[in-house]
């Protein structure tokens, strides 16, 4: 690009960063802007069912599909099973057997399988560019420097890390090596409360708001406990002092799905809906939180609209795939149920991951090619490891 001036012309190179948001560059080592090897079958091909349908015959018990709740219909139709995160991972733990994992989701739930499965087995992302990004947002470099403001402010000792699965194994792996354990949105309360029977603080990463949330909604802890951390700013835009007092750390990271939830969403939607439900994901802000009736994970919400009697309306604060599901699923059940903003919004890296890929990966591997795997280096996993059976062991 030439940039002219009414002095001299300049010429200006755009940098590696900017051509890669853009969409011209590759970066293997980022979970985003990553481009697959191989060729995709068209969108538009009519016979991706049946293509999908053969190849996973073809493959049969050396193939295990896993399907995040937040995913396509038309990628949930081959999962073998469907859950959050975790229960995926431990599912594909609890099938030795199976050769092949191919995970429909993101990439942290892709290591997060590789660390509980066997060697012998091997995990597939069928886009490599399906990132996450509040996972994105706290880099091994950037905890690695907040422990060292925590050691310099004469706390670190005093500070246990708690780090939601919702991170890299590289965030699991600090975790695990400084005594911490990782907590799903189910079990977050059980964490801290472990976490507290260790140490004075917690540093809880990366989602703010699920740490924010779990401390005052459900531990009776005020705002005024919780701090939270910049890794943008120099020793985390905290004073000593705030560090010091502060009972929560938390990570300044989010949920860009859960976060576009807002108080005037909840408002709306009571106002448009007489006698609604607001159910959300405690991902939300937690002045939505607060505004809402019922706060759950994923299975949390679903096993509430199981519950649910005939007729009951619902505004769910969620990703919209899922929503849109659960509403097919209990129309005939009569109950209502809406997306909690008028603007709907899907995870745009989770729903990256859509039949063309699966298509690709499950017939690459039928033809024995192994593509998009996704590997967690053994030092990393050994600490990630430790984090994770410390939460399997919470009472």
């Amino acid at each position: 690009m030439r940039v002219v001036t009414t002095a001299q012309p300049l010429d200006v190179q755009p940098t590696p960063l900017a051509l890669l948001l853009l969409g011209r560059e590759a970066d293997p080592k980022s979970e985003r802007g990553v481009e697959c090897p191989g060729d995709l079958p068209a969108p538009s091909d009519p016979d991706l069912v049946e293509r999908a349908r053969a190849a996973k015959e073809k493959l049969g018990d050396k193939v295990f599909v896993l399907g995040h709740h937040y995913q396509r219909d038309e990628v949930i139709e081959f999962a073998d099973v469907t859950g959050d995160s975790f229960k995926l991972a431990r599912d594909a733990a609890a099938r030795p057997d199976a050769e092949y994992i191919v995970f429909c989701g993101v990439h942290f739930m892709a290591e997060s399988a590789d660390i509980l499965t066997g060697d012998d087995q091997q995990v597939i992302l069928p886009d490599l560019a399906a990132g996450c990004s509040m996972a994105d947002m706290a880099t091994a470099e950037q905890v690695a420097e907040c422990w060292d403001v925590l050691t310099e402010a004469g706390v670190a000792e005093q500070v246990v890390p708690v780090s939601y699965m919702n991170s890299s194994a590289d965030i699991k792996a600090f975790t695990g090596k400084h005594g911490g354990t990782i907590c799903t949105s189910s079990n977050a309360r059980r964490a801290l409360d472990w976490a507290f029977e260790q140490g004075e603080k917690v540093l809880f990463l990366p989602d703010q708001h699920l740490g924010r949330n779990t401390a005052v909604r459900d531990m009776g802890m005020s705002l005024d406990d919780c701090v939270v951390y910049n890794p943008h700013k120099p020793n985390g835009g905290l004073t000593t002092e705030q560090l010091r007092n502060a009972r929560m750390i938390l990570w300044r990271g989010h949920c860009s799905v859960h976060g576009r939830f807002s108080l005037d969403s909840v408002n709306d939607v009571r106002a448009r809906i007489p006698g609604v439900n607001v159910l959300v994901h405690p991902e939300c802000k937690h002045e939505v939180v607060a505004a809402a009736d019922q706060v759950g994970s994923t299975e949390y919400i679903i096993k509430a609209l199981e519950a649910a009697p005939r007729g009951s309306k619902w505004a769910i604060g969620t990703e919209l795939n899922l929503v849109r599901r659960l509403a097919n699923r209990f129309a005939a059940e009569d109950k209502e149920v809406v997306f909690l903003d008028k603007t709907v919004c899907f995870c745009s890296t989770m729903n990256r991951i859509d039949l063309p890929h699966l298509v690709w990966t499950l017939e690459s591997l039928a033809d024995g090619k192994v593509v998009n795997r996704i590997e967690v280096d053994k030092e990393t996993e050994h600490f990630a490891k430790l984090a994770l059976e410390r939460m399997l062991a919470l009472p």
